[in-house]
């Protein structure tokens, strides 16, 4: 995982003997100079990126639009994380490579990448280098974390859980998740774009999977899950 450390990627795919094309990226990243630095730097690699978003949800609508090579995703999003993005992208375009471009290293959320499949997981403390490793990796079917990342995190994780789905739904996830982060049942509502009995309904559920019925509870489950920054 990620062992070559060479600082070379390749930018182009190959789409018969002859013709290569450059490689399709979708960026997902609320803070907008960080993203246009990004793509500063891929471009000038040779790779195209196809589409911008600010948040997870709108992430995942674009990846059904124009089915990226590679969709890279920050952690910490609106809306809805990098992994749970990450999980759905990968659902809506399977042949999407999904790569997490984060300052997080906790086994909680080194974890939930593995859990739903994501293939690259990228620290933003490290160099252009190792994104663009990433990306080279990935594409040739391997997995990509980066150097910062503790090997016996994932040990540890892996000899500790068979990887399985989530309980939740997604929409669940993301009431869980607003929850978790203090907002009323009013609030959770409004920013998800549904009925207070609907979203109370969402919560009502998610206790009745997760057999929890308090809201500290939630928060504890929200954070081992990397829903939530501690």
């Amino acid at each position: 995982m990620g062992a070559n450390r060479s600082h070379a990627a390749t930018s182009t795919r190959t789409s018969g003997a002859t013709d290569t094309k450059p490689l399709r990226i979708l960026l997902a990243d609320d803070h907008v100079i960080f993203r246009q630095g990004i793509r500063t730097l891929l471009e000038r690699y040779g790779f195209e990126i196809v589409a911008e978003a600010d948040d997870g949800r709108e992430a995942i609508r674009l990846a059904q639009e124009v089915t990226p090579d590679v969709a890279i995703l920050d952690l910490a999003m609106p809306q809805l994380s990098g992994s749970e993005a990450a999980q759905e992208i990968t659902r809506v375009s399977p042949n999407t490579r999904a790569i997490l471009l984060t300052m997080y290293s906790e086994e909680p959320y080194v974890a939930k990448a593995l859990q739903v499949g994501i293939t690259g997981y990228v620290l933003k403390t490290q160099s252009s280098a190792d994104l663009l490793q990433a990306i080279s990796d990935v594409m040739a079917g391997g997995i990509y974390l980066s150097p910062g990342i503790s090997q016996a995190i994932v040990n540890a994780y892996l000899a500790r859980h068979e990887l399985s789905s989530h309980p939740l739904t997604v929409r669940e996830r993301e009431v869980l998740r607003l929850v978790a982060e203090g907002k009323t049942t009013r609030e959770v509502a409004q920013d998800l774009g549904i009925s207070t009995k609907t979203a109370e309904s969402h919560r009502m559920r998610i206790m009745a999977k997760l057999d929890i019925h308090a809201t500290a509870g939630l928060v504890r489950y929200a954070i081992r899950q990397g829903l939530i920054r501690p």
